[in-house]
């Protein structure tokens, strides 16, 4: 064997041990790894706070209308007159005051703009029969169909979910008192 095969076969020996060293070397270091894990995670937690969000938005809005309405049935507790169960008066008249309190009742000390749209606002009563001082009790029943809008909306689209809009009915009954 002459010299310069034998310098060109240690050569490739070292080159070949050096490469293997050198994918060692790279399969061991983690340098990069909490970056990829980060990435792999970060769609997963963006979801979950935009559902604590959702949610909080929904609760703070849901439990403002619920406030509105029971402030609206104290109101019409208090200036529904008292014999309305004898008279059979109607309380439509009352519709739009309602209304407003159930409105004010959602935007009052709101952080955050309402996501709450007012539908519909009812009044009505029913006489309750019974052994009661004075007879007959009147309850005043208010009933307000709401809408809750989702702003974030579009992130659960992401995950193939769709939820704009939430329309539920809130009720409150107060017994009449009366003017």
């Amino acid at each position: 064997m002459t010299s310069s095969s034998c310098i060109a076969k240690r050569r490739s020996g070292r080159s070949s041990g050096a490469r293997r060293s050198a994918l060692r070397r790279f399969l061991r270091a983690d340098d990069g790894v909490a970056l990829l894990e980060f990435a792999v995670v970060l769609p997963m937690m963006l979801l979950v706070f935009a559902v604590i969000i959702e949610g909080s938005r929904m609760m703070l809005s849901y439990e403002s209308a619920i406030n509105g309405v029971r402030d609206a049935a104290r109101y019409l507790a208090r200036t529904a007159p008292r014999d309305v169960c004898t008279t059979g008066a109607s309380l439509a008249s009352y519709s739009t005051r309602l209304r407003t309190l159930v409105i004010q009742g959602v935007s009052a000390g709101s952080v955050f703009p309402s996501s709450v749209t007012i539908g519909t606002v009812t009044p009505s009563y029913r006489c309750v029969a019974g052994s009661y001082r004075g007879g007959t009790v009147p309850v005043a029943q208010v009933t307000a169909i709401i809408t809750v809008t989702f702003p974030f909306s579009g992130i659960f689209t992401l995950v193939s979910g769709d939820l704009p809009t939430l329309t539920t009915s809130v009720t409150d009954q107060a017994r009449v008192f009366g003017s």
